[in-house]
């Protein structure tokens, strides 16, 4: 780059310092000779500072052609270079390559995190329906179902699902769910599930608040259409009244050993379907710290084989005063073996505990996971409760402790990606009358059409002994759910 002083621009201060001369001609001619001297003496220190300048133009100028020269040598053809020969200009060119390649992946990778940016603050959305046909050998004041023998059709539910995280340390969600009411068909939408989960407390805890599932045996805490069979095994709908549900908080922890070990302990106002009642003739509306529900678990595995897994727990919960959850139950005239001396009596529900172990067996062969798999559940429940027992009659009123015990027990065979063949076995002695017992058996085999459709055909087949006062049941059912959108706890191997 050459910087020169154009020709003007001398001629234009010679013209100046022409001009300032005749400026000075009407001055005395003393000072006419001063300002003549000063103006010379300008002149000669301009042309000195001008040789300068351009001495130093001249030398960048030569700086300028020694880098063009160097310049055309870098870009001579390659065919001049011996192959072998390391080449300054050709590994700066490769360096370059690289570089601008990086630099495209980079800028590929920035795009694509501002196409995601909108809806990292959205919420993760996801629908669940779930339609049961059935049809029952005989009605539901013989059976003790709620729903109507004969042909029936259930839209079982509906639920809708939201989930985001709070901020960096929380994660909330909230599950909306509606069912049919079995008489009238109206929709009745509830609040299933509304929690906020810690996501970085320390020493491995994990703090869970609001309305949940707490975490109780294996298949209390998921939702109906989760299960691996159609209904509710009958010992988790009697003991713990259907799903796990509470209003309250748990805490989990899991040990920093090598080895899977965890323990959840909650506390909570009921749990199950039903709540605790707080209406006490002697307290009013008023629940003391007994009224709370208090629960437990433990889990652990154990990979027996590279294939086999082997899942254990045991769970526990306890209301120590129930205040008459879910209302007073009535025990069948002339029926209570328990009870015969006061046919017709009613009970109310004082205290509650319940304790569990459960087990599942699995087979996954690591090369045919995917299309192949066994699975054996069970689940033993044992209850404890204290009931107020109000005779028929003058009789006075007393209390009596009723324990009882139920199981469920289920195989799973999986034998390609779409169909899984199983059988579940119930057996349930009632919580208020252990001489009460239910058996029932049921196969099924399910159809995963896709990852977010799957139809299920059971057959149950219900047998009552004569203290309970029901009558044996058959019943087909065909279930149809299916997921649209982000469903967190869509179909899993139970």
């Amino acid at each position: 780059m050459r910087c020169r002083i154009p020709g003007k621009g001398i001629q234009i201060v010679l013209v100046t310092v022409f001009a300032l001369g005749l400026m000075k001609t009407n001055l005395p001619a003393q000072d006419q000779g001063t300002e003549l001297r000063e103006l010379k003496k300008e002149m000669r220190e301009f042309r000195q500072a001008l040789a300068e300048k351009q001495k130093k133009i001249d030398a960048l100028e030569k700086q300028v052609k020694e880098l063009q020269v160097s310049k055309a040598a870098a870009q001579a053809p390659q065919a001049q270079i011996q192959p072998g020969v390391p080449n300054a200009q050709t590994a700066a060119a490769d360096v370059q390559q690289q570089v601008q390649e990086l630099k495209e992946q980079v800028e590929g990778v920035a795009e694509a995190q501002k196409k995601e940016v909108p809806s990292v603050f959205n919420p993760a959305i996801g629908l669940v329906g779930e339609t049961v046909f059935s049809y029952r050998s005989a009605g539901s004041r013989a059976t003790g179902s709620d729903r109507p023998g004969g042909w029936d059709v259930n839209q079982r539910s509906v639920e809708l699902n939201v989930s985001a995280s709070v901020d960096p340390f929380a994660k909330g969600y909230a599950v909306f769910n509606a069912s049919a009411d079995p008489i009238t068909g109206e929709a009745n939408v509830g609040v299933e599930e509304a929690a906020v989960v810690t996501t970085s407390l320390p020493w491995n805890l994990t703090l869970q608040a609001g309305r949940f599932f707490g975490e109780f045996g294996r298949l209390a805490y998921i939702h109906d259409h989760e299960l691996p069979f159609v209904n509710r095994p009958l010992v988790l709908d009697r003991y713990i009244g259907g799903e796990s549900r509470t209003d309250g908080m748990q805490v989990n922890y899991l040990f920093p050993v090598s080895h899977y070990v965890s323990l959840t302990m909650g506390v909570g106002d009921g749990f199950g379907v039903n709540p605790n009642d707080i209406n006490d003739i002697n307290n009013g509306d008023f629940r003391n710290f007994g009224g709370l529900s208090f629960w437990g678990r433990a889990s652990s595995s154990f990979d027996l084989t590279p294939n086999v897994s082997l899942e254990t727990g045991i769970s526990g919960m306890g209301n120590p005063d129930v205040l008459d959850r879910g209302g007073v139950l009535a025990l069948p005239d002339g029926t209570s073996v328990s009870l015969p001396e006061f046919p017709g009596s009613t009970l109310k529900e004082r205290e509650r505990t319940v304790f569990g172990v459960d087990f599942a067996l699995s087979w996954k062969p690591l090369q045919n996971n995917q299309f192949q798999s066994f699975t054996w559940g069970t689940e033993f429940l044992h209850s404890d409760n204290n009931y107020d027992v109000i005779p028929a009659g003058d009789n006075p009123l007393f209390s009596r402790s009723v324990e009882s015990n139920g199981l469920y027990s289920y195989l799973a065979y999986k034998f390609s990606r779409e169909w899984t063949a199983g059988f579940l076995f119930d057996w349930m002695e009632a919580p208020e009358n252990s001489a009460a017992m239910t058996f029932a058996y049921s196969p099924y085999l399910t159809w995963s059409l896709s990852h977010w459709s799957q139809l299920r055909l059971q057959y149950t087949h219900t047998e009552n002994n004569a203290a309970t006062g029901l009558r044996p049941d058959d019943a087909v059912y065909l279930q149809w759910s299916w997921i649209i959108g982000s469903h967190s706890h869509g179909w899993q191997q139970r």
